[in-house]
């Protein structure tokens, strides 16, 4: 029950479910910003879709527990596991990356595209070349805001990944978060001293990973500017 040992268990499993709902959710929202900035005309259609986003965004994460409860782990019979909640984490995250990113495409400006469209660069060739590198810093500060989200979640996690202590071998093994174990480990009174130590593990892992975004859009700035 986590009386006894380490922690080991539940960092692997913190990290594979976290990476894993971020690699789904980055792709997601990031086509899906390039497409409301770049491509769609402003209309009902680019209405519904944010917001849409921004419900998602005020949705409690115990909803998103449930929601992945009975779609990933009794519709879809994924069970408890990696997979499931890996993909739970990924639409709660995924309200983020969109804004963050759209947001970050729009503070680049309409001059750059200009001058890439007199060059003869096609629309792609400008986003590609033009707009996502200018806009990167923004993109990269959403996905790690969804990172850290991933990595501190417990309600949405513990009803979709489950709680086992054992290392997973593969996304479809249940497996115990960092968040989730320091809650039963608090909750049952089973060890306080566990309990503290695996929260100062996850605060440090989360402060850990801003410095690591500051760092990177420091150097992503440096070389775009």
């Amino acid at each position: 029950m986590g009386r006894a040992g380490g922690i080991f268990p539940t960092i692997i499993g913190t990290i594979f479910i976290a990476v894993i709902a971020v690699l789904i959710s980055t792709p997601l929202g990031v086509c899906t910003a390039i497409f409301l900035t770049e491509y769609a005309k402003e209309g009902i259609m680019t209405k519904i879709v944010r917001f849409g986003s921004e419900c998602l965004a005020g949705i409690p994460s115990i909803i998103f527990g449930l929601f992945g409860f009975v779609l990933f782990v009794e519709y879809l019979h994924f069970g408890w596991s990696i997979l499931s909640g890996s993909l739970t984490l990924s639409f709660m995250i995924l309200p983020t990356i969109i804004r963050t990113t759209e947001e970050a495409i729009k503070a680049v400006p309409y001059s750059f595209r200009e001058v890439s469209y007199s060059l003869g660069a096609t629309k792609w060739q400008t986003i590609k070349k033009v707009v996502l590198p200018g806009a990167l810093p923004g993109i990269v500060t959403g996905v790690i805001l969804g990172i850290g989200r991933s990595v501190g979640e417990t309600a949405a996690v513990i009803f979709t990944a489950g709680g086992s202590l054992n290392i997973p071998s593969s996304i479809f093994d249940s497996s115990r978060t960092m968040s989730v174990h320091f809650y039963i480990l608090a909750r049952e009174g089973i060890s306080m001293n566990n309990a503290y130590g695996t929260a100062a593990i996850l605060v440090i892992s989360i402060l850990l990973i801003n410095f690591f975004a500051y760092w990177i859009m420091h150097k992503v700035t440096a070389k775009y500017s």
